[in-house]
Parts: C-alpha cells; sequence; structure tokens
C-alpha cells in the first residue's frame, strides 16, 4: 500500500476518534479510571490531541511527527516529549520550542527531553547488538513509565 493511501486511511483524526471509543470500552467494561497515553512518530499527533481533553490524564509522546506548538498551548493534561537530538520531523528546535510552551502552562505539568545521538524512532528501530542504542531506547521507555506511574492513579 502507497504511503500516502495508508495516511489518509490512518489521519490523526479519524486515531483519536477510536482511541476515545477505546478507552471509553476500557473505563466501562473494567472500571477503569485512570489512563496514561504514548504516541510514537505520528501517534504523538493523536496522543497530544487527547491531552487537550478530559479523555486521558497524563501522556508521552516519543519522537513524535505532525506536533505543532498550537497543539501544545492547547494541552490540559500532564505531557512529556521525548525526542532526538537527529529527527527532521521533531527538530530540537523545535522541541525547545515545545518545552518553551510548556514553561509558560503552570497548571499543566510538561517535561522535554533530547536525547542525544539519536534518529527519529530511536525507541521502537534500534539494533540489539548496538549497545548505545539499546540503552539510549531503555532510558526513554523507563521515562515514559516514570511520568505513568506519577500521573497516572
Amino acid at each position: 500500500m502507497p504511503v500516502s493511501v495508508w495516511k489518509e486511511a490512518h489521519r490523526p483524526e479519524k486515531a483519536v476518534e477510536d482511541s476515545k471509543q477505546v478507552i471509553a470500552a476500557l473505563r466501562s467494561s473494567s472500571g477503569m479510571s485512570a489512563v496514561g497515553a504514548a504516541g510514537f512518530c505520528w501517534g504523538g499527533k493523536v496522543v497530544v490531541e487527547l491531552a487537550k481533553s478530559d479523555v486521558i490524564q497524563a501522556a508521552v509522546l516519543l519522537h513524535p511527527s505532525q506536533v505543532t506548538v498550537d497543539d501544545i498551548e492547547d494541552v490540559k493534561k500532564p505531557i512529556a516529549v521525548l525526542g532526538a537530538e537527529i529527527d527532521k520531523l521533531s527538530p530540537p528546535e523545535l522541541l525547545r520550542q515545545l518545552e518553551q510552551v510548556l514553561s509558560t502552562k503552570p497548571e499543566v505539568e510538561g517535561y522535554v527531553k533530547i536525547f542525544g545521538g539519536v534518529v527519529h524512532g530511536w525507541t521502537t528501530k534500534y539494533k540489539d547488538e548496538d549497545e548505545a542504542s539499546v540503552r539510549s531506547a531503555e532510558e526513554a521507555h523507563q521515562n515514559m513509565l516514570d511520568w505513568f506511574i506519577k500521573f497516572v492513579n
């Protein structure tokens, strides 16, 4: 399937609505009251949209794409952004802008971390034999878990 066709079928707006339905079903069937959401790459856009509402309690974006400064301005929930030093989709300059916006929102806990020496997708696309890559991915995964432990209860 061509990427353009896939992207059209998987627009962030549709994924947000699908996610809301899944979260509602989980809450009604399990009694779950708190939800954290993690978005990798284009999923970052989906999760940042969820963080603008009361659907989730916390968000983590890992090497996000399509996320804008305007998106972050509208966030209502604690959000961590874990980015790569070498990333054309979310370059460090953009990540610093996101951090600046979060610093002006005392009502929203925010955290931005730029991982040195890694590229977009490093948390999911690394070679097991590359110890530095594995360490960096594991650190990001632990940061994500720590964020959820802190805010999803």
